[in-house]
């Protein structure tokens, strides 16, 4: 087994799909129209989904927007360096809503992002 992607359901799909490409610096992997049933998928992530875990982008055609609730948590990215990727982000126009440092009651390097739905992204330091 492997885990294969997660989804999240996006309001307006090509901001989405530009915030992940343009901001995170993934690749549009795939997208599909489902005109039957009124939505459209899109893939996104850093390598070929054989071999990668990728996101999942559901834009339902007759929704602009979507409550987070409080279940959900955050998507994890490993990153070389925390603060040199949230220099690149914000010049890239993303909202960070951590600043890198230390995370809590830890020595770990973190930062969190947050993408045009409210979804939270956390970038962790792989060194």
């Amino acid at each position: 087994m492997r885990l294969l992607h997660t989804m999240l359901r996006v309001g307006n799909l090509q901001t989405s799909i530009a915030f992940y490409t343009e901001v995170l610096g993934m690749k549009l992997l795939r997208q599909k129209d489902y005109p039957d049933g009124k939505f459209t998928l899109a893939f996104v992530g850093y390598g070929d989904e054989s071999k990668n875990t990728v996101i999942e982008l559901t834009h339902n055609w007759d929704t602009d927007s979507y409550n987070i609730g409080t279940g959900y948590g955050h998507i994890a990215l490993e990153v070389d360096d925390v603060y040199q990727a949230t220099d690149e982000i914000k010049n890239r126009g993303g909202k960070i809503i951590r600043e890198a440092g230390p995370m809590n009651a830890g020595t770990t390097i973190i930062a969190f992002v947050e993408d045009p739905d409210g979804y939270q992204i956390e970038l962790i330091g792989s060194k």
